[in-house]
């Protein structure tokens, strides 16, 4: 991993992570849901931009190429983007009792597999560690659940986004104590 580098996304970023998410979703989900789930789930994902306006999406690069991004948020939105059916709450979250969001990771298809998600994943887990949160939640794509589970997050409940054309996406709320050993 150390030929990648890292940094905040910024609003001069969007047009180029919506592109990878668009890429991530049609091609990395493939073997997780029917075509039909995988054309819905462009409407239920997405980037909140609300995340790059609150300075916590990254972004990962090599040699200047987006490899990746991700996110986490101190509001109460566990999923969902700008564009999406989701309804989202900008509520900020209290990290004493709440637990902080993991949100919108995407991995170009190209650096599948090589640790970009395990990375993003330690820049949000620390960055909310740092807020003072002491747990993370997300909603999870089936496509997503190996890394998460590698990563230490458990399922806490199965669901079907709403349906869209008829569609559902089943996805999966999963959680994780962010305390140090």
């Amino acid at each position: 991993m150390s030929d990648f580098t890292h940094r905040l996304a910024q609003l001069e970023d969007l047009d180029a992570l919506r592109t990878l998410m668009a890429r991530a979703i049609a091609r990395l989900q493939t073997d997780f849901l029917t075509p039909e789930q995988v054309s819905a789930s462009h409407q239920v994902m997405g980037l909140d931009t609300q995340l790059i306006q609150d300075q916590t999406y990254f972004i990962v690069e090599r040699s200047g190429a987006l490899a990746g991004c991700g996110g986490w948020s101190f509001r109460a939105t566990l999923y969902g983007g700008d564009d999406s059916v989701v309804a989202r709450a900008p509520v900020a979250l209290d990290p004493a009792r709440d637990a902080a969001r993991i949100r919108a990771m995407y991995t170009d298809p190209a650096f599948a597999r090589q640790g970009v998600g395990r990375l993003v994943m330690d820049l949000c887990e620390n960055a909310a560690r740092d807020y003072g949160f002491r747990r993370a939640e997300m909603m999870a794509t089936l496509s997503g659940e190996p890394l998460y589970r590698a990563c230490g997050y458990e399922p806490i409940e199965h669901i079907s986004s709403a349906a869209i054309n008829g569609i559902r996406v089943p996805l999966i709320r999963m959680g994780k104590s962010l305390a140090q050993d």
